[in-house]
């Protein structure tokens, strides 16, 4: 028991250190990783690629180009829809200032502070023009940095694949190089399989929410169906984030109650073939955590890395697990943050549809 004991404490203590370390070393890390992770998702077009007897430097370059055109077309895209809610700009400050007046005058008739002193209240905890435009431009600056380091990465990263996957078997014994090179494998397909059936599910969610939104006459749909689909990353909590703020924009926009409540029922219906039809047939059990450890991943990536640390959290913790499974003094860890294999929970007409595809 005191062997067990200390272990476990050793344990705790490095990955202590490794938490530390990682939020430490956020700026050289994360675009590391995250360039690590969108790398394995070309892995098969490379291979694929390389297959035919084009040269490796050509289908590295070929993938990176895909990859520059999928992002430049998404801005594109959603440069094109912000720019047409900038158009109601005014009407929704106008709402918008009307909206403050109300609150004021409320606040005044049942807390008795007054509207000159609310006023003054806001205006010495509102950021200047000044701060607001640095913070943009500092965020603006680092993002593009970012951008770039994660491009060469990715170029870098598939390039020299076969020579790290070397290096990392060299590190292991001889006698576990093959299962290290399963766990290599093994590892890179959770990740390819979870990006790829995110991204499934994503383009599924704007087609279901622009078309609900379209129906419902809202202004700026393709925009709204755009975040909710991309709030998608964060489970739980993304999707009814982004349906709160369709929300709030429609009434400010004016939407009547049954505009309103149209899109309330558009979030539940859309929540329900996600959870009962998508997500069984897209993504499936390839990132098999339970949904507590699922949110502890979150909120660690974000407080770690803030929100690209949601965005990695899934697949690195899944990854974690694959190494958890394959060392044995870290099995009980994969155990902990492993889900509970059941099926219980499908309609049938989710596995007969499973069945006909298989």
């Amino acid at each position: 028991m005191t062997f067990t004991n200390s272990s476990m404490l050793k344990n705790i203590i490095i990955l202590f250190l490794v938490v530390i370390g990682l939020y430490f070393g956020k700026t050289f890390l994360m675009p590391l990783a995250i360039g690590a992770l969108i790398a394995t998702l070309f892995l098969p077009f490379c291979n694929w690629m390389e297959s035919k007897r084009i040269p490796k430097g050509l289908a590295v370059i070929i993938s990176v180009l895909m990859l520059l055109l999928v992002a430049s077309s998404f801005v594109l895209v959603l440069g094109w829809q912000i720019s047409e809610l900038t158009n109601d700009f005014e009407l929704l400050k106008e709402r918008a200032i009307e909206a403050t007046s109300r609150t004021q005058q409320f606040i005044f008739n049942h807390l008795g502070i007054s509207i000159a002193k609310q006023s003054q209240i806001i205006a010495k905890e509102q950021p200047s023009f000044s701060n607001i435009f640095q913070v943009i431009a500092g965020s603006l600056a680092s993002i593009f940095t970012n951008f770039i380091l994660i491009i060469v990465y990715v170029f870098g990263l598939l390039y020299y694949r076969g020579h790290i996957k070397q290096f990392l078997l060299k590190l292991s014994p001889t006698d576990q190089r093959k299962e290290t090179d399963k766990l290599i494998d093994r590892s890179a397909q959770v990740s390819q399989q979870y990006l790829v059936g995110l991204a499934k599910m994503i383009v599924c969610l704007w087609i279901m929410y622009g078309i609900g939104f379209s129906l419902l006459g809202i202004k700026n749909a393709l925009f709204f169906a755009i975040l909710c689909g991309l709030l998608e990353i964060i489970p739980f909590i993304g999707n009814i984030t982004g349906t709160i703020i369709t929300i709030l924009v429609a009434t400010v926009q004016g939407a009547s109650l049954s505009i309103v409540g149209g899109i309330a029922i558009t979030y539940a219906l859309v929540q329900f073939i996600q959870g009962w039809v998508l997500e069984p047939l897209i993504v499936g059990k390839q990132v098999k955590i339970n949904p507590l450890f699922t949110i502890v991943a979150l909120v660690v990536g974000e407080l770690i890395w803030g929100i690209p640390g949601v965005f990695i959290a899934i697949p690195l913790i899944a990854i974690f697990k694959i190494v958890c499974d394959h060392v044995d003094p870290l099995k009980p860890y994969g155990f902990l943050i492993g889900e509970v294999e059941s099926e219980k929970g499908e309609l049938s007409i989710v596995k007969k549809i499973k069945k006909s595809l298989n």
